[in-house]
């Protein structure tokens, strides 16, 4: 019945000794997607027994490095580890040119087919549907094409056709500058990672590399109606990291810093 986050890296995208950079796990009831893939992903999952073989679709937001410079090793180790099932890869159009360049150097003995879903659209659309979770992408304001994601559980029915529980949700929303209809497109959702990369001292440079503050990332939260806040993607200017903490609790006070290997709980719901 889990339905949790595990934070595998917290950085962006320049390296630090004691944080890798963007790489996720959601479990919704034993069904495993990675979000992203920076360098060191394969590391994380092994330090955190998550097992490679169980996952099954990789969500990526966008194509900068610090999301997917650990995709090619975790390809390859699990052509090495005997994968024979397909790979769904959810990624921005773009991808497939990277993906056509690593099946073309590296791509020799991998028995497994790796499927590529293109992400384009202009508005929120699901894109893949399983029988215990629907998925969902949306359209970022990040300067490239860039993806947040939005996993609704689902439970089966009772003898009056209706859900017999309430299903969690949980989005993730990474990397990003502001725009109205985020806070919309994410009404009612258990659980938000979204990037917390500056302060609010450093506003305009948010703005101008199409980044979050810890306020705005506490603001979509609020106005979204969402149970809890996980902020994650810090720059590595920042050596404490409360006052990031601090100043978004000041406006949604269930807000928790990501950490290395932390994992967070949604609760199963009371039924219907």
């Amino acid at each position: 019945m889990e339905f949790s986050l595990t934070t595998l890296g917290t950085a962006s995208a320049k390296p630090m000794v004691d944080k890798y950079p963007s790489a996720h796990v959601f479990n919704v009831r034993g069904r495993l997607f990675l979000v992203d893939c920076g360098e060191g992903t394969q590391v994380q999952l092994l330090r955190n027994r998550i097992s490679m073989m169980k996952i099954d679709n990789i969500l990526i937001s966008h194509l900068h490095g610090d999301h997917i410079f650990g995709i090619f090793g975790l390809l390859s180790t699990l052509s090495m580890i005997g994968r024979t099932a397909p790979l769904h890869i959810y990624a921005p159009r773009d991808f497939a040119s990277i993906l056509h360049f690593f099946l073309g150097h590296f791509g020799e003995g991998i028995k497994y087919e790796i499927v590529h879903h293109p992400l384009q659209g202009k508005a929120p659309e699901q894109i893949c549907e399983l029988r215990t979770v629907d998925v969902f992408a949306f359209p970022m304001n990040h300067g490239i094409d860039t993806y947040g994601f939005l996993l609704r559980e689902k439970w089966p029915l009772d003898r009056e056709g209706r859900p017999m529980r309430r299903g969690r949700s949980a989005a993730y929303c990474s990397d990003t500058a502001p725009f109205p209809e985020e806070a919309q497109w994410l009404k009612g959702v258990d659980l938000i990672y979204h990037e917390a990369t500056y302060g609010e001292e450093m506003r305009d440079k948010a703005l101008a590399r199409f980044h979050s503050t810890a306020a705005r990332a506490a603001q979509v939260a609020l106005e979204a109606g969402a149970s809890q806040l996980v902020l994650g993607h810090f720059s590595s200017r920042y050596k404490d990291l409360n006052p990031l903490l601090e100043e978004a609790r000041a406006i949604f006070p269930n807000t928790v810093l990501a950490e290395e290997n932390g994992r967070y709980l949604i609760p199963v719901p009371e039924r219907l």
